[in-house]
């Protein structure tokens, strides 16, 4: 399980190293776990396509 963790923990830190160019490597070696995956989310929404104020919303309305 440790060795799955570690392996998480390198995913992480090479997605974003590639997305985020504001911290070095160094800087995310020192974050934990689910410290680096709060910062993969954050990245996440903050790249997604569909997130951004030109994308289409559904809105649920009644005919």
């Amino acid at each position: 399980m440790k060795r799955d963790a570690k392996e998480r923990q390198r995913e992480l830190i090479y997605k974003l190293k590639i997305h985020q160019l504001t911290k070095s490597e160094e800087q995310l070696l020192k974050l934990s776990l689910p410290e680096l995956e709060t910062e993969y989310k954050r990245m996440q929404t903050d790249c997604h396509p569909h997130s951004d104020s030109g994308s289409i919303h559904w809105i649920h309305a009644k005919r």
